[in-house]
Parts: C-alpha cells; structure tokens; sequence
C-alpha cells in the first residue's frame, strides 16, 4: 500500500517520484530484487521498482498534484410525455349532451345537424348560436354560454328535453318539440300544433329523416 504523505515541507531524507506523477518522502530506500523498500517514520513501504521514476536525495516535498474528478452527471429524469386531449368532435358533444340529458344520441345528432351542419361558428341571420343554434335570449335562460361548444350542446339537448316534457300528453310530442325548437313554443301555440311555416315543417321532415338514417346504420 502506499502512503501518502500530507502536504507541506519534508524533513531531510529524499523524494520517491513515481511515474504517476505522485511523489512520496522516505528517510531512505532500499531495492530488492523488483522491489523497493521506503522507510519513513520508523515505518516501511514496499512497492514495485517499475513503479519508481526516480530518486531526488533531500529535495522538499510538495503536495502530490491532484486530478481534477471527473464530475458525475445524474442522469436527468426523463420529463413525462404531455398528453394533449384530442380536441371533441361535434359528434362527441352531441353525444355526450345526449347521453348527459337522457335524449337518444342520433335525435340530438340530426338536431344538431339540421340546425348548424356541424359548424361551431354558425351564426343564423335571426342571431342563433353555434352548433345547436341557441338564441341568446334561450341560452341565458338556460344558463349557457351559446359561444361555447360544449355548453352550446348540452344547452340545445335540456332544451329539448324541456320541450319534449313540455308535449309529453300529446301523440305528435317529437313534431310539436321539434317545431317549437324551430319556430318557438309560442308559434305552437299560436296554431294549436305545428305552424304552417315552411321552414319549420321542412326542418322537421330533415330532422326525422336523418334520424331514421342514422338509427338504421349497424
């Protein structure tokens, strides 16, 4: 083993310079064979003469030149994928309102696809709403934000639910529900069923229809 002596002056003896770079003080030395021996401190250390670069008689030791450690890197923790939710469809908020209020989801589908196509940012010449085509005055009694895709859904599915409860007694509930999400309860009203208008009865038949088609897919 080699000993390693702390730094600062060495007394008189000489400095063992070994072909590490390291240098060690011993009071003397003896060689043997392929071995050395240094005696320092009434102590003795043998190591290998190959290991000796040279011998500098009374020469003062200094501190051994350190090497500079190689830092150790951690390993970085791997940061966690960030999985972005895929935006809903349309036909997922349908879907989900339907499901949320009770409706068939094709029913609301076809309501909502005859009343927008599908485009969140349908604005009706009368001031209907997005997807569902919520009336503003409809969508804050409903408590709803018509601009917001979702809550425009879920809001025009209560409001068909509203009607639909609104008509339950009456054989044509599904037409009178129908015709007031169109034209409003009071045109029902007005003419004690489905008013003569022709794009409310023109909205009914693609409502029903579409339906019809989409009940009918496997």
């Amino acid at each position: 083993m080699l000993l390693i002596p702390a730094a600062g002056m060495a007394r008189a003896g000489e400095t063992v310079v070994l072909r590490t770079g390291f240098a060690l003080h011993a009071d003397r030395h003896e060689i043997d064979g392929d071995k050395v021996r240094l005696y320092s401190n009434g102590g003795m250390t043998e190591i290998g003469l190959g290991a000796v670069r040279e011998f500098e008689p009374d020469a003062a030791l200094t501190t051994p030149e350190k090497i500079a450690p190689v830092p150790v890197v951690a390993a970085a923790t791997p940061t966690p994928a960030v999985v972005v939710p895929k935006p809903l469809t349309p036909v997922d908020l349908a879907n989900a309102a339907a499901e949320k209020f009770r409706l068939p989801a094709a029913f609301v589908r076809s309501v909502m696809k005859a009343e927008s196509g599908f485009q969140t940012a349908a604005l009706s010449p009368k001031g209907a709403i997005g997807l569902m085509q919520l009336m503003p005055g409809t969508a804050q009694v409903l408590g709803v934000d018509p601009k917001d895709p979702k809550q425009n859904a879920d809001g025009g599915a209560q409001y068909l639910r509203e009607l639909l409860a609104k008509y339950e007694s009456n054989p044509d509930q599904v037409l009178l529900a129908l015709a007031a999400y169109n034209a409003g309860p009071g045109a029902v009203e007005k003419y004690h069923g489905v008013p003569p208008y022709r794009e409310t009865r023109e909205y009914i038949l693609r409502v029903l229809k579409n339906w019809e088609r989409q009940e009918a897919k496997p």
